[in-house]
C-alpha cells in the first residue's frame, strides 16, 4: 500500500503496512492497552522517527519519571536525548505539606494546571509529534465524565490547530470500560496481553478505528524485543502476494509414488500425509523436498516434533542429503519450539521463509511437521484450523505446494483418531497404514482424495531401508480394511521381498 502526501510513519514499518501507510498527519489518536502491554514503547519508536526526520517532538509524562523513560529507552538501545521529556507531576511537590489543598477540591485546581503546564511546554516547543502518557491521570483529575470529554475535546483542537500529531495512550483503568476517546480519537489501535497456561504470555494488537482509511482489521500477535515492537501480521492473501511462475507437478523421483499420485502434486495445492506413528509420513514429505531442491528449486522444512539433527541423519539414511542440500541455499530447516510460538509469529515466520533470496529464488514447496506439534502447543487457542487453513489459502496463492504431516491418535484398528478435519485442509490426502501378512507388520501407501486431478484408487507396500524408499505394485487382496485392521489375504511373493524384485523407483 502507497503512502499518502499527509502520511507519516508510526514508527514501525509492520504497524503502517497495516494502517494502509501510515498515521494521517495533524491528528490524535488513541493507543491504548493494560499495563505492560507496549505502549510506552510504541509512544518512543512514533516520536524517534520524527528525530530522524529532523522534526521536534515532546513527551509529555504524567505517570512516568524522566530516569524511568530513559532506561526503558537504553533498553532498546534508543538515545533519546533530542526528546522533549515534560514531567506535569514533580515528586518533590506533591510531598511538599504547603501544596495540599485546604479549601478546593484538589480536582478543582490540578486538573487546570496539569493542563495548563501541558499546553505552555507544547506552546513553547512548537513540536511536531507528541505523546501524552496517559490519560488515566486526566480522567482521574477531571472526576466525572463530562468535563473529562470536555477536556479531551479542547486538546484535540488545540493539537490540530498547530498541525501537531498527538498520541494519547491510556492503561484502561477506567471502571466502566470508557469509550468516549475512542469516539474522540481520529484513530484507535488497542493492545492486549494474554497469559498462557504454558510459556510465554501472547501480546497482539488490533487496530479498531481509522476514519476515511482502509486498514488491515483483526487481531495480530507481537513481541516486545530489543529495538521495539516486532509485529507479525495476521496472514491474508493480499498482504503480500506474489506469484511464481507456473511449474510442472511436483514429483518424489520415486515413478511408483508419483503414479500413486496421478503424475505427482500440483504447485499450489496442499497435501495431508496421515498416519499412525512411525509409518513414513514424514520421510515420505522430505523425499518431495529433497527432489525439488535437486531440481534447482528452494524448499523450506518447519520441525516441530524432531531436532535438525534428528531430522538430517534419519533423511541421510534413506538416501537424502539434507545438510549439502541446505549449505547450497536450497533447502531451510527451521525447528520451531511450540512452547515460544504463536500462530501469528509461526505464520510470520512463513512467509518470510518464503520469500525470494538473494537469487531471486523463491520457495516453491513448504512441509509442516507436523500440524499435530502445532496445534498442541497452542490448545487454549480456538480457531487454530481457521488460522492453518488461511495460512494455507496464503501460500496456495503463491503458487507453493503445502505438505501437513499429521499423526492419529493410536496405532492399530478402529480407535485411530484425526485431530483435523482432513477435509477443511487439504487438497490431497494420503493415507499410510500398517498392515499384517502373516504375522508380519507391513507398511501401506495410499491416496484417497485429490481435489485437481485424477490419482490411483489403489493401495501399495511401503518401504523405507537399505538407504531408500519403496513403493511397490499395487495390492488389491486385502481384508478388513474399512475396518480400519488391514490384513492382506494375497500370495505372499506379490509383497516386496527385503532384497527381491519389486516395482521401486
Amino acid at each position: 500500500m502507497s503512502q499518502r502526501s499527509d502520511d507519516i510513519s508510526s514508527g514501525n514499518l509492520t504497524l503502517d503496512k497495516l494502517l494502509g501507510g501510515g498515521l494521517t498527519s495533524h491528528r490524535i489518536y488513541l493507543l491504548d492497552g493494560h499495563p505492560g502491554t507496549g505502549k510506552t514503547t510504541m509512544g518512543m519508536q512514533f516520536l524517534l522517527d520524527g528525530i530522524n526526520k529532523g522534526e521536534t517532538v515532546m513527551y509529555v509524562s504524567l505517570s512516568e519519571t524522566k530516569p524511568e523513560l530513559q532506561a526503558i529507552a537504553e533498553s532498546h538501545g534508543w538515545c533519546i536525548e533530542n526528546v522533549h521529556i515534560h514531567e506535569l507531576v514533580d515528586p518533590s511537590e506533591s510531598l511538599n505539606s504547603d501544596s495540599q489543598y485546604t479549601m478546593f477540591q484538589p480536582s478543582e485546581v490540578e486538573l487546570g494546571e496539569t493542563t495548563r503546564g501541558m499546553l505552555q511546554q507544547v506552546e513553547k516547543l512548537n513540536p511536531k509529534r507528541v505523546v501524552i502518557d496517559s490519560l488515566s491521570e486526566l480522567r482521574l483529575l477531571a472526576q466525572n465524565a463530562l468535563r473529562y470529554r470536555r477536556q479531551i475535546l479542547a486538546l484535540k483542537q488545540f493539537f490540530v490547530g498547530r498541525d501537531c500529531t498527538a498520541i494519547f495512550l491510556d492503561d484502561k483503568t477506567s471502571p466502566d470500560n470508557d469509550l468516549q476517546l475512542q469516539s474522540i480519537a481520529h484513530g484507535v489501535i488497542s493492545l492486549d496481553r494474554i497469559p498462557t497456561e504454558f510459556g510465554d504470555e501472547r501480546r497482539r494488537l488490533r487496530i479498531v478505528k481509522y476514519r476515511g482509511r482502509r486498514f488491515i482489521g483483526g487481531w495480530h500477535d507481537f513481541e516486545i524485543e530489543r529495538g521495539g515492537l516486532n509485529i507479525f501480521p495476521r496472514i491474508s492473501v493480499s498482504y503480500n502476494e506474489f506469484a511464481i511462475p507456473e511449474t510442472l507437478p511436483l514429483l518424489s523421483g520415486n515413478e511408483s509414488l508419483d503414479a500413486l499420485l496421478g503424475n505427482g502434486i500440483e504447485p499450489g495445492t496442499s497435501t495431508l500425509m496421515l498416519g499412525p506413528a512411525g509409518v513414513g509420513k514424514s520421510s515420505c514429505s522430505t523425499l518431495f523436498a529433497a527432489t525439488a531442491c535437486k531440481r534447482g528449486e528452494r524448499a523450506v522444512i518447519f520441525a516441530f516434533d524432531e531436532s535438525k539433527k534428528t531430522l538430517k541423519i534419519r533423511s541421510a539414511g534413506l538416501g537424502m542429503d539434507l545438510e549439502a542440500l541446505e549449505e547450497k541455499g536450497l533447502l531451510q530447516i527451521h525447528q520451531v519450539n511450540p512452547g515460544d510460538v504463536t500462530p501469528g509469529q509461526f505464520s510470520e515466520m512463513v512467509r518470510q521463509a518464503i520469500q525470494p533470496d538473494e537469487h531471486g529464488r523463491s520457495a516453491t514447496l513448504v512441509v509442516i511437521d507436523s500440524l499435530n506439534g502445532f496445534l498442541s502447543s497452542m490448545p487454549e487457542e480456538r480457531f487454530l484450523q481457521i488460522q492453518m487453513h488461511e495460512l494455507l489459502n496464503y501460500l496456495g496463492s503463491c503458487g507453493i505446494a503445502t505438505f501437513l504431516i499429521v499423526a492419529q491418535h493410536g496405532m492399530l484398528g478402529t480407535a485411530m483418531q484425526t485431530p483435523v478435519d482432513a477435509s477443511y485442509l487439504a487438497d490431497t490426502v494420503v493415507l499410510f497404514r500398517y498392515f499384517e501378512a502373516m504375522g508380519e507388520i507391513r507398511q501401506a501407501i495410499s491416496v484417497v482424495k485429490k481435489r485437481d486431478s485424477a490419482h490411483e484408487r489403489t493401495i501399495r507396500e511401503f518401504k523405507m531401508e537399505e538407504g531408500q524408499i519403496r513403493v511397490g505394485e499395487p495390492l488389491s487382496k486385502f481384508h478388513g480394511i474399512l475396518a480400519g485392521t488391514p490384513t492382506y489375504i494375497g500370495d505372499l511373493n506379490d509383497l516386496m521381498q527385503k532384497r527381491g524384485n519389486d516395482a521401486e523407483s
